[in-house]
């Protein structure tokens, strides 16, 4: 793995009751193509957080931001796009960040 410097971004969203298994099934087809088919992409975690029953994560990890920004251009994204608006509650304000290590 490429220990240098990396592009974070952490997405963040309130899943609507009953409908985490389709959020789910979608975020995770996008987080497998990004990681399968993104040579940018070192990382793509999808998240439950522990005392939340509605709440996803995600975290992901890019060589740079160039990386992200063709992220956001892909076919997986896309499908993504499409499933996600009508299974949320809220999306948060994505965050992005440069991390220091490994």
């Amino acid at each position: 793995m490429n220990t240098a410097k990396a592009f974070v971004v952490i997405a963040e969203f309130q899943v609507k009751p009953g409908k985490m298994d389709a959020f789910l099934e979608a975020a995770l087809d996008d987080a497998r193509h990004s990681v399968a088919d993104e040579p940018g992409c070192r990382q793509f975690d999808v998240i439950r957080p522990e005392g939340s029953d509605d709440a996803v994560v995600f975290y992901e990890v890019y060589d740079g931001r160039a990386d992200f920004d063709a992220h956001l251009e892909t076919p997986h994204l896309g499908r993504f796009r499409d499933a996600f608006p009508p299974l949320i509650v809220t999306e948060r304000p994505v965050r992005f960040s440069e991390r220091q290590h490994p």
